[in-house]
C-alpha cells in the first residue's frame, strides 16, 4: 500500500467551513443559545427561528422571503393550503416549516410559535366578513397571539398596525388596529410596534386599483393626502429587528413623501399612457350605499369602511426608519415597474414620464 503524507491530506471544503468560532455563538435573553452557521445568504443558518402570522398577506411574503434568504428558520401558519405555496421555495431546503392554524384555536397558536424566538404579527383584514369583524382580528386576535408568545417564553414581538391607528378615528378598521396596540402592550410589554402606511408593490391595493379602478380613488374630490411606503422597505424594516437588540415601542414607518390622490391618479395615467378616467366625482353617500350593497353581492370591491379612510388623510407624523437602518424609497422610483402590465402593446416599451409637478395635476400623453 501506498503510504500517504500527512502533509498531504486535507480537510474537505465542507468541513472547513464547519469551523465555528465564538462569535457564532449569540445568548438569547431566554438563555437559549443560536449557532449561525456558514457563510450569509441563503444556505446558511443564523441560529433564530421566527414565526410569522399573516405570512400569506402582501406583506408577509416580502417578510418571510428577507428572512428566509438571511438563513433564518421560518415557521408559516397558514389557514388555506394553496395560499402558501409560494413560501415554501422563498428558504433553503428545511428553511420553511409550514403549520395549519386558527386565530380561535390558542392550541394551534402556541404549536406554531412554541419554538421561536422572534413572533410577527401582520394579521389583518381589509374588510369585515361573517366569521370574522375587524375587532376579532385586529384586537382579540392581536390579544392572543401576544398572551401566548409571552406564555411561552418568546423574546420579541413585533405587531404591525397602521399609521393611522386611534382610538378616536371615524373608521372601525383604524379604531380596531389602535385598541390592539394597547392590548398587546398589556400582554407583552417589550413588544415593537410598527406602524406602517399604506403600501404599494406588486400586489398591492394602492396602484394596481388605481389602475383598474380609478372612480373609486376620485372620493373626496382626490384631495385626500396619502404617505405611500414600498413594501419591500417595510418587510426590510421587520427583518432588521431579528439581529437588533430589542426595540420596545412604537415606531411610524411613513412613505417619504405626502401625495395626493389627485397626484396618484395622475401618475399611473402618465406612466401606463393610458388617458385619464372622465368618471364624475361619486358622493360620500352614493359611495356608501354601493359599497353596503357589494358586501351582501359579491366580492367586497370597496367596503363601507374604506369609502370612510378614503376621507381620512394619514397622520402628519416623523418616520422612525433610522431605528431600523432603512432608506425608504419614493413611489416614482418604482412605479413603472409595478404599472408596466397596464401598457398597451403599442406603449409598452415607451420611456416613463413623470407629472411636472406634484402641486399639480395637470398633464399631457406624449403622443
Amino acid at each position: 500500500m501506498l503510504a500517504v503524507s500527512s502533509k498531504c491530506v486535507r480537510l474537505p471544503r465542507a468541513l472547513a467551513q464547519s469551523k465555528r468560532a465564538l462569535h457564532d455563538l449569540n445568548v438569547l435573553p431566554s438563555g437559549k443559545a443560536a449557532i449561525q452557521y456558514g457563510p450569509p445568504g441563503r444556505s446558511a443558518t443564523t441560529g433564530h427561528t421566527a414565526t410569522v402570522f399573516g405570512c400569506t398577506s402582501f406583506l408577509g411574503r416580502y417578510l418571510v422571503a428577507k428572512l428566509a434568504k438571511a438563513g433564518t428558520q421560518v415557521v408559516v401558519p397558514y389557514r388555506d393550503e394553496d395560499e402558501k405555496r409560494h413560501l415554501k421555495v422563498t428558504g433553503d431546503l428545511g428553511q420553511i416549516t409550514s403549520l395549519e392554524w386558527d386565530l380561535r384555536r390558542p392550541d394551534q397558536i402556541e404549536e406554531c410559535l412554541r419554538h421561536s424566538d422572534i413572533v410577527y404579527n401582520l394579521v389583518g383584514r381589509e374588510y369585515e366578513t361573517k366569521n370574522f369583524s375587524y375587532d376579532d382580528v385586529h384586537t382579540k386576535g392581536a390579544q392572543t397571539i401576544a398572551t401566548i408568545a409571552a406564555q411561552s417564553g418568546v423574546n420579541r414581538f413585533v405587531h404591525v398596525s397602521h399609521l393611522n391607528a386611534s382610538h378616536t378615528s371615524e373608521s372601525a378598521f383604524y379604531r380596531s388596529k389602535a385598541a390592539g396596540e394597547e392590548l398587546v402592550k398589556e400582554a407583552f410589554p417589550n413588544a415593537t410596534i410598527v406602524r406602517p402606511a399604506n403600501m404599494f408593490g406588486y400586489e398591492d391595493r394602492l396602484l394596481n386599483n388605481i389602475a383598474i379602478w380609478p372612480i373609486w380613488w376620485k372620493l373626496n374630490h382626490m384631495q385626500t393626502k396619502v404617505r405611500p411606503a414600498h413594501v419591500f422597505d417595510v418587510a426590510q424594516a421587520l427583518a432588521n429587528t431579528l439581529p437588533m437588540a430589542p426595540l420596545p415601542g412604537t415606531f411610524n414607518l411613513p412613505g417619504p413623501s405626502t401625495l395626493t390622490y389627485e397626484y396618484l391618479l395622475t401618475l399611473v395615467s402618465t406612466i401606463t399612457y393610458n388617458p385619464p378616467s372622465r368618471a364624475p366625482v361619486v358622493p360620500k353617500s352614493v359611495a356608501l350605499a354601493l359599497s353596503k350593497l357589494a358586501q351582501n353581492v359579491w366580492w367586497p370591491m370597496l367596503s363601507p369602511d374604506e369609502v370612510v379612510r378614503r376621507y381620512i388623510s394619514d397622520v402628519d407624523v416623523p418616520g422612525d426608519w433610522e431605528a431600523f437602518g432603512v432608506v425608504p424609497d419614493e413611489i416614482e422610483e418604482h412605479a413603472i415597474t409595478y404599472l408596466r402590465r397596464y401598457r398597451s402593446a403599442d406603449n409598452f416599451a415607451r420611456p416613463v414620464v413623470f407629472p411636472a409637478s406634484r402641486e399639480s395635476s395637470s398633464f399631457e400623453l406624449q403622443s
